[in-house]
């Protein structure tokens, strides 16, 4: 049976590295590199016009509202696939998939996961995601000072930029990845119609909801033909985060 790492920290602690070297910075200081190189996919995830929604004086309201939406994507990607949750940078979630993690196809447990993460959006966060996937180095970053473990490699720059990349008119949840990672020849093959059952338990299926079409990037000077997967019946909410902060502490009284 596969064991399940709980944290970056915890795959490095119980494999052997790939590189452990101490090495000079030119002034006397050394500094360490210390990690474990394998294949991965990464999962970016943000909130859709952060920075409109967070449009107010109160800094609380914007710790809250962010700390919401990571608590609730945590929640998902943990609960439906054996990604490790590498990082939070602001409103942005870092998620890795292997099967050095437990995954049999990280591609695809990145895809359903971005899909769950999209449809069940109760809270209208509308995230924005990227994926990419290729040789990464999970590895030590920091000081004896101060040290935290992440995942280096291009493939976790392209999946940012994915991430962030913006589609002209379009203002629904998205998944954007590179054109070479997408060799489903229909989008019901990964992201089947969800099947519902009535009170008499017949079943029925639901609509499809997500389709993709192509688009174009640039990463670091490389033009990369992408697949944007979009979802096409939510969309952007006008909420900023301080009106939904005050009416989720009425609720909570």
């Amino acid at each position: 049976m596969q064991f399940r790492y709980n944290s970056l920290d915890d795959y490095l602690l119980h494999n052997t590295l790939s590189i452990d070297k101490s090495i000079e910075d030119g002034w006397g200081v050394r500094f360490q590199v210390k990690g474990c190189e394998i294949e991965a996919v990464i999962l970016f995830a943000d909130i859709t016009n952060f920075s409109g929604r967070t449009n107010t004086p109160s800094a609380m309201h914007t710790l809250a509202f962010a700390n919401h939406f990571i608590t609730w994507i945590t929640a998902e990607a943990v609960k439906h696939s054996p990604g490790i949750v590498d990082k939070y940078i602001g409103d942005e979630v870092m998620i890795v998939f292997s099967k050095e993690f437990g995954s049999s196809d990280p591609l695809k447990d990145a895809l359903i996961t971005a899909r769950w993460i999209g449809e069940r959006d109760v809270w209208s966060f509308c995230p924005h995601m990227g994926i990419a996937g290729g040789n990464v180095m999970v590895g030590y970053i920091g000081t004896p000072v101060k040290y935290s473990c992440s995942v280096f490699g291009l493939p976790v720059t392209v999946a940012s930029r994915c991430a962030n990349h913006k589609l002209p008119g379009k203002n629904q949840p998205q998944i954007i990845l590179p054109s070479e990672l997408w060799t489903y020849d229909d989008i019901n093959t990964i992201f089947p119609p969800v099947t519902y059952a009535d009170s008499n338990g017949k079943s029925s299926q639901g609509r499809q909801d997500w389709h993709a079409e192509k688009t174009h990037m640039n990463v670091k000077g490389m033009k990369i033909d992408a697949i944007a997967i979009i979802h096409g019946t939510l969309s952007i909410p006008s909420q900023s985060a301080e009106d939904y902060v005050k009416e989720a502490l009425n609720d909570a009284k």
